[in-house]
C-alpha cells in the first residue's frame, strides 16, 4: 500500500514540476516585458524574443548556480548575485534575436528584476 501511494506522489511531483517550470517561465518573460519598458538601455522586441531570453537566462541562472554554487539572483546573494545577474542579462543579447542591452541597462534591469523578484511569490519564483 505504500508503494502505491509513493509511485502517485512522484508522479505527482513531475506533473507538479513541469507546471512549477512553465509558470516559472511565465513570470520570467512578464518580468522582462516590464523590465524593458522600465529600463533605458534594454529593450527586447517581439513575443518570442521575450520567451527565449527567459529560456536562455534561466538556463545560463541554472548552469551557473549548478556549477559555480552562486545563486544569480539579484538580490539572493547579496552584490555577488546582483553582479551576475547583471552580466547574465548582457550576455544574454548575443543569444536572443532583438535584445538589445547596455552596460547600464544591465546593471538597472538587474535592480529591476531584484526588485520585481522581492515583490512576487517567492514559491514561484
Amino acid at each position: 500500500m505504500n508503494d502505491t501511494n509513493n509511485n502517485t506522489n512522484d508522479n505527482g511531483q513531475k506533473g507538479s514540476s513541469i507546471s512549477r517550470y512553465l509558470l516559472r517561465l511565465v513570470f520570467t518573460v512578464i518580468i522582462l516585458a516590464i523590465t524593458s519598458f522600465l529600463t533605458p538601455g534594454f529593450s527586447i522586441v517581439g513575443l518570442w524574443s521575450y520567451i527565449i531570453a527567459a529560456v536562455v537566462i534561466s538556463v545560463v541562472d541554472y548552469l551557473i548556480e549548478k556549477f559555480m554554487g552562486v545563486d544569480a539572483s539579484p538580490f539572493g546573494k547579496g552584490i555577488k548575485g546582483f553582479i551576475v545577474a547583471a552580466i547574465i542579462l548582457y550576455l544574454a543579447q548575443f543569444i536572443v534575436p532583438n535584445m538589445s542591452v547596455t552596460i547600464i541597462g544591465a546593471i538597472i534591469a538587474a535592480l529591476i528584476i531584484g526588485i520585481l523578484d522581492a515583490i512576487l511569490p517567492s514559491a514561484v519564483m
